[in-house]
């Protein structure tokens, strides 16, 4: 029952042709050379067609026609001729040698062809287990992989085998066959008990295994080198012949590949699963940093503000109650803003969302967002501009994300646009226009841009992430270095959840424009149109 090695063999018809094809020529020397060689020498032949039918006759007919072949030399060759008595010593000698010779090289020559099949045996298993190893190398998920591991198993026997495999990294408190995944015929009662055992103990069953000899079939575990994580059912086709250990040995080889291959899958996602919650945590870690340091600020000024207005109201002038009501103020709005950059960031990020989405037209959310900015900052807004390219379409948008997103830009630009070596801020720029890109996709944009210092080219690719305040020479010279690092993230994530994306380009004469680009969509047809 080993692998088929029909490619190298000849079918049986022909390997006896060949045989008998070399005693005849033997035969047809030996009765050409009657009378003109010794007939000691007329005994090579015989023995060199022994050699010749050898390598295509079994072991047993080779000898049975190695017998008949001298007897028949006997009969014809050996005086006297024409009967099988044998006069002289030297004859019986001669044909007993004759015989052992015969039969020495049938044993040696079947001995011979056993080796090379059986090495030829190994070498297709080597080169079996060398396939299935680089599938399994190359394969992204190890179960796929099955129903190659079933087919080599059904080249080894001949017999379709079970598997049963391990869908969880770890193994059922019970026996639960919805835990298992199952490949080739419906199993049997007796199959899958003896499948979960073998699973669950990780040695193999059967013949030649040390464990329930009695049994007409291998079940050989799937192993890991901790677990195992699947058992496989091979049924072998007579129960009469005896188990070979080297066939059982590879069986169970190519089922440890399977094995091994799973627990590193098994590993692998548990590693990544691990990393995720690393990031999780480090990232609640950070939330928690941001929340204890940028809020403890607003919040003192906020205390302080409120507690000089509790204690001390009827020493301060009125000049004084309206600064600090403006403190308590702006710093509320601060903390406001933060809040609603930090809920939305984790919104956004959120699985399954769901935008409110409807057709915008960007003058009216451009107009909204301006007179956001007087109202918060009365002196700052005869700084912000905006500038509108005619004919823009409309935008399939979420209006409330799309101000949150100009405020963010706008706060930044206000805050961090302060030229280097001036003691004021210049002026910030809203500008819409409509834009192509490489592949002639119309996109409008949506660009804040500002005089100020810029980012560091180091840092234009980390400026979007979270938590994130860009470097620390530009903090050091704003106005404002306070911040959570959270608003151009949140602006990052209203454009992508909006099919966009956030782009950050150095200006020539200085400063940094800070561009939201959204891809335009074409409108439905209206009712008129439709008709």
């Amino acid at each position: 029952m080993q692998i088929s090695r029909a490619s190298s063999q000849l079918p049986l018809i022909q390997k006896l042709s060949l045989a008998a094809l070399s005693w005849a020529a033997a035969w047809a020397l030996m009765l050409g050379l009657d009378g003109r060689v010794a007939l000691a020498n007329l005994t090579l032949l015989p023995v060199l067609a022994t050699a010749l039918a050898s390598l295509w006759l079994p072991l047993a007919s080779a000898m049975v026609c190695s017998l008949l072949a001298v007897l028949a030399f006997n009969w014809r060759f050996v005086p006297p001729q024409g009967s099988l008595m044998v006069s002289g010593h030297e004859h019986l000698l001669l044909l007993l040698s004759m015989l052992s010779l015969c039969w020495i090289t049938s044993v040696l020559m079947s001995r011979l062809r056993w080796q090379a099949d059986r090495a030829e045996s190994h070498a297709q298993r080597a080169e079996q287990l060398q396939r299935f190893g680089e599938a399994l190398r190359d394969s992204a998920s190890a179960l796929d992989l099955a129903p190659e591991l079933a087919a080599a198993l059904r080249s080894l026997l001949g017999a379709e085998p079970l598997l049963a495999l391990l869908s969880s990294d770890s193994l059922p408190a019970r026996n639960d066959d919805s835990t298992l995944l199952w490949l080739g015929p419906t199993p049997t009662a007796d199959q899958v008990s003896g499948l979960w055992l073998c699973l669950r103990t990780g040695q193999a069953m059967g013949p030649g295994c040390g464990r329930h000899e009695e049994l007409a079939a291998w079940y050989l575990p799937l192993r890991g080198r901790r677990a195992s994580f699947g058992a496989a059912y091979l049924p072998l086709p007579s129960a009469q012949q005896p188990a070979d250990a080297g066939l059982r040995a590879h069986a169970q080889t190519l089922c440890d590949q399977l094995g091994l291959a799973l627990e590193r899958q098994a590993t692998e996602q548990s590693a990544a699963q691990a990393l995720g919650e690393a990031s999780q945590q480090a990232t609640r870690n950070a939330l928690l940093a941001a929340i204890s340091h940028d809020y403890r600020t607003p919040l003192a000024c906020i205390m302080g503000a409120a507690s000089a207005l509790q204690e001390q109201d009827s020493k301060l002038s009125m000049a004084q109650r309206q600064r600090l009501i403006g403190t308590i103020l702006d710093e509320t709005q601060s903390l406001k803003r933060m809040t609603d950059n930090s809920l939305q960031l984790a919104r956004l990020d959120a699985p399954g969302l769901q935008l409110r989405l409807d057709w915008e037209s960007a003058e009216d959310i451009v107009g909204a967002v301006l007179r956001r900015v007087r109202q918060r900052y009365p002196e700052a807004s005869k700084r912000v501009k905006a500038r509108l390219e005619p004919g823009l379409p409309l935008l399939r948008c979420d209006a409330l994300l799309l101000h949150q997103l100009l405020d963010n830009l706008i706060d930044n630009a206000l805050a961090y646009g302060q030229a280097p070596g001036k003691t004021e801020s210049g002026p910030v720029e809203l500008l819409l226009r409509q834009m192509e890109n490489e592949t002639g996709q119309r996109f409008v944009v949506l660009a804040v841009r500002d005089r100020g210092p810029g980012v560091d080219p180091a840092w234009r690719d980390k400026v979007f992430e979270v938590y994130q305040r860009g470097s620390p020479g530009v903090a050091q010279e704003s106005a404002n270095p306070r911040g959570a690092g959270i608003g151009l993230a949140a602006c990052r994530a209203i454009a992508r959840a909006h099919g966009g994306s956030m782009r950050l380009r150095a200006r020539s004469h200085g400063g940094a424009s800070f561009e939201c680009w959204l891809p335009v969509l074409d409108m439905p047809a209206g009712p008129g149109e439709q008709a």
